[in-house]
């Protein structure tokens, strides 16, 4: 069975924790191949919401399987509390939840050396969640780190002291004002790891190896988004692993030939958490009342999100990149009550107008040229099926559809997973 895999187009947030939940009766087993605890998937039934870090977003439903993929990178004491969490919904998660040993471990001194090198930048800092999640993939590329296995080896306390000594003289040379208890960071770290041994470790590329020939269904999900990729990203305002398509091979241990649909997932309109450049964001009424009734705020970090209408340059740049095959668009509801609607369809770059993404999207080199379209009046958190949209949406679609040249197969008309509406 091929391996389909469930991808953010934008710059994160584009509700793919939904997507996933609405998606996992379809998949025997739900694997996430990249990132750390700063990445928020909300997902809301039952007039619950829910927040996970690390777990994969199919942990709700009985019959899935849930594996966090080699690429991920795990802090046990979130880990733990999202656990807890999980508590009070008689969720048998030592059953449905498997760890692959190569994962890498966000240690208490990771945390610290984000803050005093985000500390160090001043004015010129990339808007760090400060998770330590930059410096555990800076270790794992220095082949330093930490992993899930090591945890199962009677000496990998040895092997942590001599890291964490590191850290802090490299904490020291920042020369910056971080204040910490080290010991007390420690007592709650070795606590949650113990919660972490707990569950089941496993070499998760054998795993799903043996779960294809066995005929098992996946769906790799992943973190963030396509526009903040290390290397297809708005550069150096990324986060630190690949979240495009490749990035589920690599965080997985899936062969490229095994990959089958990509399901990538965009808002209506663009939004952005954090420093960099954002082309079509908008400083004015519009895009107030847009973060407004969107709600736009981080699901981990509470941070209030920079809102603009939709760039199909960006968004086809990371439909070619990951090889979209279906598209889903969230947050149609938010823009019910926009008297017109822009959608930026190429870029004046320099004086030349250019429909690919170039190297530097900065504001002195890029204007936005936006295709302006009829908006709706109606409330589409009610609608049930696509008869009931108006024609303006329907417009809509059919323009996005004609410009990417891929099929929408998915409207999102509200946070419950019931107001989900195939096409």
């Amino acid at each position: 069975m091929a391996v389909d895999l469930l991808l953010g187009l934008q710059w994160g947030d584009e509700g793919k924790g939904k997507i996933v939940d609405v998606l996992t009766s379809n998949y025997n087993i739900i694997a996430r191949f990249q990132g750390g605890p700063n990445a928020g998937h909300t997902l809301e039934f039952d007039g619950i919401k829910h927040v996970l870090r690390t777990i994969p977003s199919g942990i709700f439903h009985k019959e899935s399987i849930n594996v966090i993929g080699n690429g991920v990178v795990i802090d046990p004491v979130v880990f733990a509390k999202e656990l807890e969490g999980l508590d009070q919904f008689n969720i048998d998660y030592k059953k449905k939840l498997i760890i692959s040993r190569k994962a890498h471990v966000i240690l208490p001194t990771h945390r610290l050396l984000d803050a005093a090198s985000e500390a160090s930048k001043g004015k010129a800092k990339i808007g760090s969640t400060l998770k330590g999640i930059g410096p555990t993939y800076m270790d794992k590329t220095g082949r330093n780190g930490i992993r899930v296995g090591d945890l199962e080896l009677a000496d990998w306390k040895e092997k942590y002291r001599a890291l964490a000594d590191k850290h802090e003289a490299m904490i020291k040379f920042y020369n910056v004002d971080v204040q910490y208890d080290l010991e007390e960071m420690e007592a709650e770290f070795f606590e949650a790891v113990e919660v972490l041994k707990s569950l089941q470790f496993i070499d998760s590329e054998e795993y799903l190896y043996q779960a294809q020939k066995a005929g098992k269904s996946i769906l790799a999900e992943g973190a963030q988004g396509s526009l903040l990729d290390i290397d297809f990203g708005t550069y150096p305002f990324v986060t630190s692993s690949n979240t495009t398509a490749a990035g589920a091979c690599t965080g997985l241990g899936v062969a490229p030939n095994q990959i089958g649909d990509v399901y990538g997932i965009f808002k209506a309109y663009t939004t952005r958490v954090g420093s960099g450049p954002f082309p079509t964001e908008l400083f004015d009424e519009v895009g107030k009342k847009m973060a407004k009734i969107g709600n736009e705020f981080g699901a981990v970090t509470g941070r209030a999100r920079r809102c603009g209408w939709l760039d199909l340059v960006a968004l086809k740049y990371a439909c070619q990149v990951n090889g979209v095959t279906k598209l889903m668009m969230m947050k149609g509801d938010v823009l019910s009550g926009f008297k017109a609607l822009k959608v930026c369809t190429s870029y004046n770059y320099k004086g030349e107008t250019i429909t690919h993404l170039p190297y530097n999207i900065e504001p002195e080199n890029i204007t936005p040229i936006y295709t302006e379209l009829k908006g709706w009046k109606e409330d589409l958190t009610k609608m049930t099926e696509t008869s009931q949209f108006p024609k303006e949406l329907n417009d809509y679609i059919d323009f996005l559809e004609k410009e990417l040249e891929i099929p929408i197969h998915v409207v999102s008309v509200g946070p419950d997973r019931k107001q989900t509406i195939f096409r």
